[in-house]
């Protein structure tokens, strides 16, 4: 069974997609059920040897997907499914599957990069034309059959991504020998950053040495971060770092060497850094939000969004109660050997024949 299988993920700088695609690549490759046609819609991407890019720039082919049935991917392809892996499926004749990761910039646009506004433009677009849905949790898909109506939507969960071997010293010199509580994700809005920064004020006064490190990128909460903390106590305040965007080594050292992950999102479509976590043998506090209480299971501290007390207190039982991290790190083991990438091959390899032979799951 030929899969045409978008590689468009893999090029640049990798983001959690990217690094979840690669993945997902590497583990259909030697599955001898499909043969992968791999294609790209880029032209800043440098491909790869027998990778197809489509002759056409991805923000052109966005603009006329939003709006037209064509220029069909059917004549540079030719395939029994096409697997869009990224929000975005091109218009064919062929049977179609799109992998949708999480809608807040569904819900949000006004918070999305317009390029992103446009992918949703697609996306609309061709699941209304008859392009199948691939959600990544059961929260993913019912956000899509409440944004989407009339999608055939299918859930096959994602698993953990490898990490490597961490830094072999400290990265960091503020943190060498300290503790203290990590937060892994870009500054947006999504992410409720500000409100760990208020649940963390109320933490420190009882945890003087403590840290907290907001390891991620800039993005739109930048300033809302800022004025929270502008709003600690100076002392607090001075005990928040921002790392900006950190590599996988670092990003390896700081969740091997924290003391908890504190993932306060509003939303959450999978959540790769709660299996992050999970893999290091670092107990989880999180809110009830999205799909995080499907990923997480028993291995996490949950508590409701915009509850910073609720998040404070969390933080602090899990800092100080050794039977709750251990039950927390011995469950989060149990929960990442429950994912795997055969499993999600296995899943996908069942979307793809039943989308080929005409059928529906």
């Amino acid at each position: 069974m030929r899969v045409a299988f978008d590689v468009g993920p893999l090029s640049g700088r990798r983001t959690g997609i990217g690094a979840g695609v690669a993945e997902l690549e590497r583990t259909l490759a030697v599955d001898d059920r499909v043969e992968l046609v791999r294609y790209l819609l880029s032209f800043r991407a440098d491909p790869q040897p027998g990778v197809t890019r489509f002759p056409i720039p991805a923000a052109v082919a966005h603009r006329c997907w939003s709006r037209l049935d064509r220029p069909r991917a059917d004549r540079w392809l030719a395939a029994d499914v096409i697997h869009g892996t990224n929000y975005v499926v091109p218009p064919s004749r062929t049977p179609r599957l799109v992998s949708v990761y999480d809608c807040w910039f569904l819900r949000h646009p006004d918070q999305a990069h317009p390029d992103v506004v446009r992918a949703g433009r697609v996306l609309r677009r061709q699941v209304a034309r008859g392009a199948v849905v691939h959600a990544s949790s059961g929260a993913t898909a019912d956000a899509v059959r409440e944004l989407l109506p009339g999608a055939e939507v299918h859930v096959v969960h994602l698993a953990p991504l490898p990490l490597p071997e961490p830094a072999d010293r400290c990265p960091i010199a503020e943190l060498d020998g300290r503790d203290f509580v990590l937060s892994v994700a870009t500054i947006e809005r999504r992410k409720n950053l500000p409100q760990l920064v208020q649940a963390f004020g109320l933490v420190a006064a009882e945890h003087p040495e403590l840290r907290l490190v907001l390891a991620g990128g800039d993005g739109d909460d930048r300033p809302a971060v800022d004025a929270a903390l502008d709003a600690l106590p100076p002392d607090a305040g001075a005990r928040v770092l921002l790392t900006g965007y950190v590599t996988d080594p670092v990003r390896a050292w700081l969740l091997r060497h924290a003391r908890v992950l504190a993932y306060p999102s509003r939303d959450e479509g999978f959540g790769f850094p709660l299996l992050d976590a999970m893999t290091s043998g670092l107990p989880i506090v999180a809110t009830r939000a999205g799909s995080i209480p499907e990923v997480a299971a028993d291995a996490a501290v949950l508590v409701d969004v915009d509850d910073v007390d609720g998040l404070a207190t969390a933080i602090g039982s899990v800092l100080t109660d050794d039977a709750l991290r251990s039950g927390l790190v011995a469950a989060g083991a149990r929960r990442r050997d429950e994912l795997t990438w055969t499993a999600t091959a296995d899943g996908l390899v069942g979307l793809y024949r039943a989308l080929a032979t005409g059928g529906r799951r």
